[in-house]
C-alpha cells in the first residue's frame, strides 16, 4: 500500500460523514484491545480555543522531557498532523502500517448492520491511541472532534478535562442555546477527574459546574480558582500577561500568538499543567513555563506569513471567532487599512460573520469561493455587497496593488480555506495573478 492508496482509504469514509455515538468506536477499539486505556491522556473540549490550548500544553510539557502525543483537527497543511508526537507529523509509512492494520477491522464491522459504515474520524481517532501506544508517550492530549458527550474521542478517561470556550457553533447537532452546547462539552467530565474551563460565560459555565458537582471532579474556573492579566503587546509578536492561582503568580508571561484570548488560552494551558505536574509529581519552574509558552506556535491562528506586504491567516470560522478576531484587530492594528480575503463553509452563517468583520472601520472585504466540497462557492455569495472571487488568489491579484507598505491582508475564514492559502504560500510560491 502506498501513502497515497492508504490516505485515499481513510477520505473514503468521508462519505458517511459525522455520525455521533460511541458503539462504532467501541467496537473497533475492542478489536484494537483497547490501546487508549493504556496511555495516559489529557481531554480538551470547547467551542473555540481548543488547538491553542493542545499546544501551549504541548509545548510545557515538552519543557518537562516528555513524549507528548497530540490528536488535532482540522490539519493546516498535511493529514499527517493529525496525529503528531512532539509537534512533528507521524511519518507516512507509519500512517501505512496503521492502515493495513486497521482496514481488515474495518471492513469486518462493514459486515456487520449494527457498526457498518466507521467514519473517517472514528478510524484516525483509534490510529492515533495505537500510534501513541506503539511510540510509548508520556502523554497524549486528545482534542475534541465535536461537541464531547457523543464524540468518539469520548472513550478515554483522561488525568484532567478541559473545557476552553462555550459558543454557539453546530447548533444542528449540539443544541440551539448555550445551555444545550455546555451540557454536550460538558459529556466529557469523567468521575473523579479535575475539570479546567476557559474563559466561559455564566451560563454556560452553571451547566459545567453542575456536571462537575454530579460526577464527584474537582473544578477549577478561570477567574475564579486561576487568572490572565492581559498587559501589553510583546515587542515581538505576541503578547504579554501575568498569571496567578491558588499558589503561583507568574508576571510577565510571553506568547508567540497574538491576540489577547491568546493568553487566556496560555493561562487554562498553564493550569492544566500545573494539576498535571502535582498529580504526576514534576517540578515547576518559571523558566520552563516561560519557555514553553515562546516556543508554542499554532499555524493559522493570527500567523504573520509576510512582513512587507503584512500578511496574517486567522481561522476565524465562527461567529465567536470572528469577534475575537474584530477585537484584536481593533487592538493590535486599528491604524492599518486591513485587506480581508474571507472564505467559508456553507454551513456557517456568514451574514452575521461578515456583519462584525464590516463593522471596522478600516475593513475592505473580498469574497473567495475554495476547493472543498463544502465550500460556499461565488454563486452562494450572490446578494452580498462585496466583490466575490473564484478563487483566493483572484482576490489578492485584486487587492495586492492597492496595499501600501502600512497596510494589511488578512486570509480569515474556514481552517480548510487558510490551510489551503497557507500551503500555497509556505511553498515558495508567489500569488499568481490569473
Amino acid at each position: 500500500m502506498t501513502y497515497e492508496e492508504a490516505l485515499a482509504w481513510i477520505h473514503g469514509r468521508l462519505k458517511f460523514g459525522s455520525r455521533p455515538g460511541l458503539t462504532r468506536i467501541n467496537a473497533l477499539l475492542d478489536r484494537l484491545d483497547h490501546p487508549e486505556n493504556s496511555i495516559r491522556t489529557v481531554h480538551v473540549g470547547g467551542t473555540n480555543g481548543k488547538g491553542s490550548t493542545v499546544t501551549f500544553l504541548r509545548c510545557l510539557l515538552e519543557e518537562q522531557g516528555l513524549r507528548v502525543g497530540t490528536f488535532t483537527s482540522p490539519y493546516i497543511e498535511c493529514f499527517n498532523e493529525r496525529m503528531a508526537i512532539n509537534g512533528r507529523p507521524i511519518p507516512d509509512e507509519d500512517l501505512i502500517d496503521l492502515v493495513a492494520y486497521i482496514k481488515p477491522l474495518v471492513e469486518e464491522m462493514d459486515q456487520d448492520d449494527a457498526l457498518k459504515h466507521t467514519t473517517e474520524f472514528e478510524i484516525i481517532t483509534a490510529m492515533s491511541f495505537c500510534y501513541f501506544l506503539a511510540e510509548e508517550v508520556d502523554i497524549a492530549i486528545i482534542e475534541v472532534g465535536l461537541g464531547g458527550t457523543y464524540d468518539c474521542t469520548n472513550v478515554i478517561t483522561p488525568l484532567v478535562s478541559v473545557i476552553t470556550t462555550i459558543g454557539m457553533d453546530h447548533m444542528d447537532i449540539l443544541g440551539d442555546t448555550i445551555e444545550l452546547i455546555a451540557e454536550q462539552k460538558a459529556g466529557i467530565i469523567k468521575p473523579g477527574v479535575p475539570v479546567v474551563t476557559g474563559n466561559i460565560q455564566e451560563e454556560a459555565l452553571r451547566v459545567i459546574k453542575d456536571a462537575a458537582q454530579k460526577q464527584n471532579s474537582s473544578f477549577y474556573g478561570m477567574f475564579q480558582d486561576y487568572t490572565a492579566q492581559y498587559k501589553h503587546p510583546a515587542s515581538r509578536w505576541g503578547e504579554v500577561f501575568d498569571f496567578h492561582n491558588r499558589e503561583y503568580r507568574l508576571t510577565n508571561l510571553e506568547t508567540a500568538m497574538i491576540g489577547r484570548h491568546q493568553t487566556e488560552n496560555a493561562a487554562t494551558a498553564i493550569e492544566t499543567y500545573l494539576l498535571l505536574s502535582e498529580l504526576l509529581s514534576y517540578s515547576v519552574s518559571r523558566k520552563d513555563i516561560a519557555g514553553g509558552l515562546r516556543r508554542a506556535l499554532w499555524p493559522g491562528r493570527m500567523e504573520r506569513l509576510s512582513e512587507e506586504p503584512l500578511i496574517v491567516l486567522d481561522g476565524a470560522h465562527n461567529e465567536p471567532a470572528v469577534e475575537r478576531l474584530v477585537d484584536n484587530l481593533r487592538s493590535e492594528f486599528g491604524d492599518k487599512d486591513i485587506y480581508v480575503i474571507f472564505g467559508a463553509l456553507l454551513t456557517k452563517d456568514v451574514g452575521h460573520m461578515l456583519a462584525r468583520l464590516s463593522r471596522l472601520p478600516n475593513v475592505h472585504l473580498y469574497l473567495s469561493a475554495f476547493d472543498y466540497p463544502k465550500a460556499r462557492q461565488a454563486q452562494d455569495y450572490e446578494g452580498m455587497p462585496y466583490p466575490v472571487y473564484d478563487s483566493w488568489q483572484q482576490a489578492a491579484a485584486a487587492i495586492l496593488p492597492e496595499l501600501s507598505q502600512d497596510d494589511m491582508l488578512l486570509v480569515t475564514g474556514s481552517l480548510y480555506f487558510i490551510s489551503q492559502v497557507r500551503h500555497y504560500l509556505t511553498g515558495g510560491e508567489m500569488i499568481a495573478v490569473n
